[in-house]
């Protein structure tokens, strides 16, 4: 008998540790086919809402926001690209050397749920930031993405040159805020269980085990 679990994904296109947690979770599912399934939603977050849109340097930032210097940004990077290509993710180092506005991206992904299309849409945006070291900011770039999985080009365009889903993207990031979300990825299964940080699939496996049996 399959159980399914409700899970709320709430994480940044341009966090790193939100698609190892991303890759990480599914793996675990992937052990527990047959007996765990997982009906995953993505929910917003902006590491950096008031971001501008010419974006800012990498080095820059993390040495403003965290006070890192560049021997350990250089550390950092070098873990999360080990832990990335454990999980079978490119993390293109060199190409990325900007951190950009993500809230477009964001609108783009409230559609792509009411399309069906949420899950393939953030792995290739994931793709596009960490791999390809695009901007997830430039529309464009969006467009291109969520025709490549096979979103409608031309209303992808249209949405994003309104404003539409701005409201409601904007409301649920408040939600998670308000609830006691600060940092992501947060997993959150059921409303009821929170698990959070790019943890080993492990984690993740024994969590869903434990949690589809009392479910």
């Amino acid at each position: 008998m399959t159980t399914t679990l409700k899970i709320d994904f709430v994480s940044d296109v341009s966090c790193p540790w939100c698609i190892i947690g991303l890759r990480a979770l599914e793996q675990a599912a992937q052990r527990l086919q047959g007996t765990v399934e997982l009906d995953v939603h993505f929910q917003p977050f902006e590491l950096n809402p008031q971001m501008g849109p010419e974006g800012q340097d990498i080095g820059e930032h993390l040495q403003e926001k965290y006070g890192a210097t560049p021997e350990q940004s250089q550390r950092n990077r070098e873990a999360i690209a080990a832990r990335g290509a454990e999980l079978g993710f490119t993390f293109g180092m060199d190409k990325r050397s900007r951190i950009y506005n993500t809230f477009d991206a964001h609108r783009l992904l409230h559609w792509a749920e009411e399309e069906g299309l949420q899950l393939p849409l953030k792995h290739a945006l994931f793709t596009a930031y960490f791999t390809d070291g695009k901007d997830p900011s430039n529309h464009e770039v969006l467009v291109q993405v969520a025709a490549g999985v096979g979103l409608d080009a031309a209303e992808a365009r249209a949405l994003l040159a309104s404003d539409r889903y701005a409201e409601e993207v904007r409301a649920r990031e408040q939600f998670y805020l308000q609830n006691g979300i600060h940092s992501v990825p947060a997993v959150i299964i059921n409303e009821r269980h929170l698990i959070q940080g790019g943890q080993p699939v492990e984690v993740f496996e024994q969590a869903l085990r434990q949690i589809a049996v009392q479910a």
